[in-house]
C-alpha cells in the first residue's frame, strides 16, 4: 500500500498525462453499460449513483460498475484544467482475459455503482506510462490498446483481489423491488426500457408491474415525481432551476419550464 506522501510528491509528473479514452465508446446517457475504470489526472468528480454520493480527487481512481445508474460532474482545478483516463473493459474483453488467465469468480452482493481503488505503487507509474501512445484525439491505437488495457487489469485485481467478483459477473440484472428502485432512481434521465432491463423485467412486464404499484404509467409519474421534487427546490431551498433541472433527469431548461408551467400554472421564476 502506498503511503499518502509518496502521491503527494507526483503531481507535476502525473499532470504532464492528459485525457486518455481507452476500449469501446461509450453512450453519454447515465446507464453504465460496461465496467469503466477512470483516474482523475486533474480536478475533481462528483457522482451519484441513486445510492449515495461519491468524490474522487485529483490522483485517485474508482471503477463505475456496469448495469448501474450514475453521473458525475466536473470541477476544474482552482488554477484551472480537468484531466482524466478512462478505459472501458467490456464484456468480450473480460471474457477473454479470464480465459487465458483461469480465473474464477463468485457474485458479489455490493450494490453501488462507484468502487475506489485502494493505492497500488504501479497504478501511476501505469498512469505515466501511456503518455507515448497518446494520438492527437487523445485515444490509444490498437494493439497497444489491448495491451496497455490487460496491464491496467493486473495492477486492479493485485490492488483489490474482490474486483474478480464484480468484473467476471456476466449475468443480467435480476428482478428487484421495483417501488423501491424507483423511489431511489427517478432523477436518472434514461430510457423505460433501461429501468425494465434494471429492474429485471421486460418492458410490458415493467409497465405492468408499475402500474399496479403506483397506478400511473411510468413516464407521467417520473415526470410528477421531478416536478415535486423541483418545486421543492425552487420553495424551501430557493435554488434557481438552471442549478438542478439535470439531476432531477430534463433533458433541457425548456423542457423543464415548459413542463413546471403545465403543471403549477406558474413559472418557476415567479416563486423564488
Amino acid at each position: 500500500m502506498v503511503e499518502r506522501r509518496e502521491i503527494e510528491m507526483m503531481p507535476e509528473k502525473i499532470d504532464q498525462v492528459s485525457t486518455c479514452y481507452m476500449g469501446p465508446q461509450i453512450s453519454p446517457e447515465q446507464f453504465v453499460p460496461e465496467h469503466i475504470f477512470i483516474f482523475l489526472v486533474k480536478g475533481k468528480i462528483e457522482g451519484y449513483d441513486g445510492l449515495q454520493k461519491h468524490t474522487l480527487q485529483t490522483g485517485q481512481c474508482c471503477l463505475i460498475r456496469k448495469n448501474r445508474l450514475a453521473r458525475y460532474d466536473k470541477h476544474e482545478e482552482d488554477e484551472g484544467g480537468f484531466e482524466k483516463v478512462v478505459v472501458v473493459f467490456e464484456e468480450s474483453f473480460l471474457k477473454n482475459f479470464q480465459e487465458r488467465h483461469r480465473i474464477q469468480a463468485t457474485k458479489s452482493a455490493d450494490k453501488g455503482a462507484f468502487m475506489r481503488i485502494p493505492d497500488h505503487p504501479l497504478i501511476h507509474p501505469f498512469i505515466l506510462s501511456l503518455k507515448p501512445y497518446y494520438e492527437s484525439s487523445g485515444r490509444i491505437r490498437e494493439p497497444y490498446a489491448s495491451v496497455k488495457r490487460e496491464e491496467l487489469l493486473l495492477i486492479l485485481l493485485e490492488a483489490q483481489p474482490s474486483l474478480t467478483s464484480i468484473l467476471f459477473d456476466y449475468g443480467i440484472p435480476q428482478k428487484i423491488d421495483l417501488e423501491k428502485f424507483m423511489n431511489g432512481h427517478y432523477k436518472f434521465n434514461v430510457s423505460i426500457e433501461r429501468l425494465a432491463y434494471m429492474t429485471g423485467r421486460s418492458l410490458s412486464a415493467f409497465k405492468r408491474d408499475f402500474e399496479k404499484i403506483f397506478n400511473d404509467t411510468p413516464g407521467r409519474w417520473l415526470l410528477q415525481k421531478r416536478l415535486q421534487e423541483a418545486y421543492f427546490l425552487i420553495m424551501k431551498k430557493k435554488q434557481k432551476p438552471s442549478s438542478f433541472y439535470l439531476d432531477l433527469g430534463f433533458e433541457d431548461l425548456s423542457h423543464f419550464s415548459f413542463a413546471f408551467k403545465k403543471k403549477f400554472g406558474m413559472n418557476a421564476s415567479e416563486l423564488l
